[in-house]
């Protein structure tokens, strides 16, 4: 098995679930995640934002806003609903995730882009329909105000990883507090949020990047990458608070605090503009964490390989 930033397009969009988490281990933190939000005005306009983004360097793309019951990426060639995920890798040749959100539908309070939708909930029966989409892996989180807690996210997580756990990679966790006051600064992710995702079925676990949330330090989100290792486990620090739109010194700052920490996967969200990150922001990021070389080898290979 190769690392996963030497992996080609091709190769990439076949991986299963067990050597997905091995080549994202032995890439030894130097795996650039980018996530995009479909449902937006892409910011090429006739381009989808996924493409954009794995232009510009990403390894991994994460769907936001995806509606599995309704699905639509703006911009993608046409094509049935069923068949929205599979268009979308044969177009970026990248693995491809989304977010699902436990909530209580009846009393979730946001509205506007951020209001959920029946096809974004963390189902069992939304799981397993994504996964025949094609979607590689699942991120339960939440979206800000919809009122995510952490104790839902295993509930869920409980429930879809006795369904779909052996077939598909679990990530699970929060970059800030999704509308939850009382989980907010270090009470977003604590020691034991990790092991109760560990436990309910998460493979990898998703916190803040050091520097997006108050009080969340490198040293703390270190602590937590370290233990979710120790489980044997895989780390996510996620920049979900629109720095992902902040000038090139603060993403370089952020990056190389993330890659202090351990973690084995970098994430940019999806509110640079509203959709994605700031492209030139993603290749930043992606040469902070691994240099020029490799950023350009993934810019640059054809899709063809």
């Amino acid at each position: 098995m190769k690392r996963l930033l030497d992996l080609t397009p091709q190769e990439l969009v076949n991986l299963d679930k067990e050597n997905l988490i091995k080549a994202i281990a032995m890439s030894e933190g130097r795996v650039m995640a980018a996530e995009t939000i479909g449902i937006t005005q892409p910011v090429l306009t006739d381009v989808t934002n996924a493409e954009l983004a794995s232009a510009m360097g990403a390894d991994i793309i994460i769907l936001n806003l995806f509606d599995v019951l309704s699905p639509r990426i703006n911009a993608l060639p046409e094509c049935s609903a069923k068949d929205t995920v599979r268009m979308l890798k044969r177009l970026i040749g990248r693995p491809v995730g989304i977010n699902l959100e436990p909530v209580d539908m009846e009393a979730i309070k946001s509205d506007g882009i951020w209001k959920m939708s029946a096809g974004r909930c963390a189902s069992v029966e939304n799981a397993l329909l994504s996964m025949e989409m094609g979607v590689d892996f699942i991120v339960l989180t939440g979206n800000p105000g919809n009122g995510v807690s952490n104790a839902a996210i295993a509930s869920s997580l409980r429930k879809i990883s006795k369904e779909t756990g052996n077939r598909m990679m679990l990530v699970a966790g929060k970059m800030h507090a999704s509308g939850v006051l009382g989980e907010s600064g270090e009470r977003i992710i604590t020691k034991d949020d990790t092991d109760l995702f560990i436990d309910s079925g998460a493979d990898m676990i998703l916190m803040p990047a050091p520097g997006t949330v108050p009080g969340i330090t490198t040293e703390y989100i270190r602590s937590l990458v370290s233990h979710v290792h120790e489980r044997g486990k895989l780390a996510i620090t996620s920049v979900g608070t629109s720095q992902e739109g902040s000038d090139a010194d603060t993403i370089r700052r952020i990056a190389l605090e993330c890659k202090m920490t351990g973690t084995d996967v970098h994430h940019l969200g999806d509110s640079g503009y509203l959709g994605m990150a700031l492209a030139e922001n993603i290749t930043t990021y992606s040469t902070a964490i691994r240099g020029i070389r490799h950023t350009w080898h993934r810019m640059a290979q054809s899709l063809a390989r």
